[in-house]
This record gives C-alpha cells, sequence and structure tokens, in this order.
C-alpha cells in the first residue's frame, strides 16, 4: 500500500459490519409494524444484519382473528434472525434476553413499547430511533397524519438518540421532504418509510467509518405534540372550514378514514377537494350533485366529495355514488 494510505475502516464478511480492530458492530433492531420493515429490509441488504429482532407479540387480524405475526417478525423469520417478543420491559425476564446480547447498538422503529431507562443503557453506544417528523414539531404517536392535517409544507425524518422522554432526545441527523398537495397519511407514511431507511444507512455507514454521527440537542422552542389517531375524531364537522376538512380527509386516508352521515348511513370520505368559492347555506347543506361530485357546505367555503364508500360496499367515484343515490338529501347530518 503507498504510502501515507489508509486502509478502509470498514469491511464486511458475511453480511456482518466490522468496526476498527476488527471488532463486530453488535446491533439489535425493535419494530413492529410495515414503517420498521422497510429500513430492517435496507439494513440487511447493506450489510447491517442484527443479533436479534424486538417486536410485539403476535396479534388477532383479519376476518378470522388468525394470530398473525407483524412485518417485521416476517421478514426476521425470512432471514433466519432470531425474534424475541415480549409484552412488556417491565420485568428482568423480559430484559434478560437483550442484556445477554450485549449490543452495541439499538435501532428502534415503531415498536410500541416503552424503553425503560434500564433497557435504553444496555446498548454501548445507546439506541437510536427513527422519528417521521423534523423534530421538534410533532412529537409523539402520530406525527405523520398530524402534519397534513395541519397544512404543514414539509416534514421528514430524525435519527434521534433515545432519552427517557417523549421523542426529546438529542438528533444525530435529519432529512427534510416535501408535503406534496394531494399528500395522504399512507402516500406520505411510504415516501417517509424510505426517507428514515436513507437516514439509518447513513449514519450507520458513518458508524463503520469510526464518525460517530454528533448529536444535536433539540430546541426548546417549536416542540408540537401529535396526539393518537381515534376514529372518535374522523367524524366531519362541518362548520369547520373546508380547507380543513380536505386535509382532515387526507391524513386520515388510509386509517381511520373520515366520514360523515348521507341518508341515515354511515359513509367513509376518502378523498375530496376544495372549490375556493363562496357559498350560501348552513354547513352541512348540500349544495349541488353532479359527476364531478358532491358539494357541501362548510363553515368556510364549499367542499366537493369525489369518493366515497357506503357500509358494507367498496369505494367509488362520486358518480357511482350518486347514480345510487337519485333523491340525495338536502343536509348532511352534523353536531
Amino acid at each position: 500500500m503507498p504510502s501515507g494510505t489508509t486502509q478502509p475502516s470498514e469491511y464486511r464478511v458475511n453480511r456482518t459490519v466490522f468496526l476498527h480492530g476488527g471488532k463486530p458492530v453488535k446491533i439489535v433492531f425493535a419494530g413492529t409494524p410495515e414503517f420498521a420493515a422497510v429500513p430492517l429490509a435496507r439494513m440487511l441488504k447493506g450489510g447491517f444484519r442484527p443479533e436479534s429482532i424486538f417486536t410485539q407479540p403476535d396479534r388477532p387480524a383479519g376476518r378470522g382473528r388468525k394470530l398473525t405475526a407483524s412485518p417485521v417478525k416476517a421478514l426476521a423469520l425470512d432471514e433466519a434472525i432470531p425474534v424475541q417478543q415480549p409484552r412488556s420491559f417491565r420485568d428482568r425476564e423480559a430484559i434478560s434476553p437483550l442484556r445477554d446480547i450485549e449490543p452495541d447498538l439499538m435501532i428502534v422503529v415503531a415498536y410500541g413499547l416503552i424503553l425503560p431507562a434500564e433497557v435504553l443503557q444496555i446498548p454501548r453506544l445507546g439506541c437510536w430511533n427513527i422519528h417521521a417528523s423534523l423534530l421538534p414539531r410533532w412529537r409523539g404517536a402520530a406525527p405523520i397524519q398530524r402534519a397534513i392535517e395541519a397544512g404543514d409544507q414539509e416534514t421528514g425524518v430524525c435519527i434521534m438518540q433515545m432519552d427517557e422522554g417523549l421523542d426529546t432526545g438529542p438528533v444525530i441527523h435529519r432529512q427534510t421532504i416535501d408535503i406534496l398537495d394531494e399528500e395522504t397519511g399512507g402516500s406520505l407514511h411510504d415516501r417517509l418509510a424510505e426517507a428514515g431507511s436513507e437516514a439509518l444507512l447513513h449514519c450507520l455507514q458513518m458508524l463503520t467509518e469510526g464518525r460517530l454521527p454528533s448529536p444535536e440537542e433539540q430546541p426548546d422552542s417549536g416542540v408540537t405534540y401529535a396526539r393518537k389517531l381515534s376514529k372518535n375524531e374522523a367524524e366531519l364537522d362541518w362548520n369547520q372550514p373546508a380547507q380543513a376538512l380536505e386535509r382532515r380527509i387526507r391524513a386520515f386516508n388510509p386509517w381511520p378514514v373520515a366520514w360523515c352521515m348521507i341518508d341515515d348511513e354511515r359513509t367513509r370520505i376518502w378523498k375530496a377537494e376544495t372549490t375556493g368559492q363562496r357559498c350560501i347555506g348552513r354547513p352541512g347543506d348540500i349544495l349541488e350533485v353532479d359527476p364531478a361530485g358532491i358539494l357541501v357546505a362548510t363553515g368556510d367555503g364549499a367542499l366537493r366529495l369525489i369518493e366515497l364508500q357506503r357500509p358494507g360496499g367498496r369505494r367509488i367515484p362520486a358518480k357511482d355514488y350518486i347514480n345510487a343515490h337519485p333523491a340525495l338529501p338536502r343536509n348532511l347530518d352534523y353536531t
């Protein structure tokens, strides 16, 4: 090797990553839904193979309520990675498998369990979390949907060094993306999962090069909280402005899905648009019915319902819904 040239600090053998001196990096991954399975898959493809996977216990799913593995567990089983499924970390029996591994790093993505201080202190390099917002904005359970609902123009992902607070730890890397005009909760979820994968891989690569990412404390200003979504808040309140209702419909697609009562039916609203026009009528009045949609008066402006779903039916365009309801009521129930 020529004088002055340094040997690369990172190399891979059998998909295991080694640091300086040939010591393997022991990584443990904790996650449950598809949002976590995406970065796990990218880690594996990039040569970062976890020693073990922690995920939530199997849950009943589908009409038969059959116990079903999480997306993260399914991927782990395909890759023959050991899986742990504690119900909580409140007792030492649940913590022992993690302590026995003696991990250097724990990566946590939408795991769904609270990690006490005892767990956070086990990995030598601590615990990294992929959070789907630009912290400190939208700490909490539903940052993706709340960003759309609030009308944010941009969002992103943060790789955060976890502490005992609710998404309060220092940020070691952030990546920003724009929120598109017709963005839904589902489409933004998928884009942020990919962005989180890229951000995580970037930080892991820095780690293998001996360059530990430098954590940056979150500022005290700009803190907002993304409270957990509930089915109760999915009912459309026609007293609200059309613009706010349209954002909520997009944010709650695909869950919990916005809805209203039409012709005594609880009807899901999957897509709508604002018209920009002023309207005369009480909030909830149907102003116009045509193939383009059902135009409804709101607290400020009019909202056109474009894609709807009857109970037990499938999502259909407004024109098909209208054909099945030739005598639509002139007012939608609201509270």
